[in-house]
C-alpha cells in the first residue's frame, strides 16, 4: 500500500543511514540505490522540508541523515512523501454507512492500522543492525569494490 517513491525515500535514508555522518551526493545515492537521479532529487526535497535529511553545500557536500538512527522510523520517511491514510468514513461516500465501515473497508482500515503500528515500531537503525544474509541495498559490487560501507 506504500507508493513507489515512498520505496525511493526509504532506499535513500537507509544508503545514508549506512554511511552516517558522511554527506553522499544525488548522484551517488542515485547509483547505490537505483533510482533516477532526477526523481531521487526531488525526494531529497521532500526529505529535506520534512527534517528528515539536510544538505550540506560545497565542495565535500551532499545530503546527511538530520535525525539520529534510532530515532527515525520507516513511518518518519514514509510520512515525509506519501502519508498512510487511515479509512474513517465510506470512501464511496454512501450516506447509509455513515462513519460505520463496511467489512471490506474495515478491513483495509485494520491493515493500514497494522502497517502504521509495524513502520513506527522500527527504525532504521533496526534495519541496518539486523544480522541476516543480506543488509539492505548491499551488492558486491564487480572490480573488487567493497560492498556498501565505503
Amino acid at each position: 500500500m506504500s507508493s513507489r517513491t515512498a520505496e525511493y525515500a526509504l532506499r535513500a535514508v537507509v544508503m545514508l543511514g549506512s554511511n552516517p555522518g558522511s554527506p553522499r551526493t544525488t548522484q551517488k545515492i542515485a547509483e547505490q540505490t537505483q533510482v533516477p537521479s532526477g526523481y531521487l532529487s526531488k525526494v531529497l526535497q521532500a526529505l529535506g522540508r520534512a527534517g528528515v535529511v539536510e544538505g550540506q553545500r560545497g565542495l565535500y557536500g551532499g545530503f546527511l541523515l538530520a535525525r539520529p538512527l534510532n530515532e527515525l522510523t520507516i513511518l518518519d520517511v514514509i510520512n515525509a512523501i506519501d502519508p498512510l491514510e487511515r479509512i474513517e468514513r465510506c470512501p464511496l461516500g454512501l450516506a447509509a454507512h455513515g462513519d460505520r465501515l463496511c467489512p471490506l473497508h474495515r478491513r483495509l482500515d485494520q491493515g493500514i492500522a497494522q502497517m502504521e503500528a509495524l513502520f513506527k515500531g522500527t527504525t532504521i537503525g533496526q534495519l541496518l543492525a539486523e544480522q541476516e544474509t543480506s543488509q539492505p541495498l548491499c551488492v558486491m559490487v564487480a572490480h573488487g569494490k567493497p560492498p556498501c560501507r565505503s
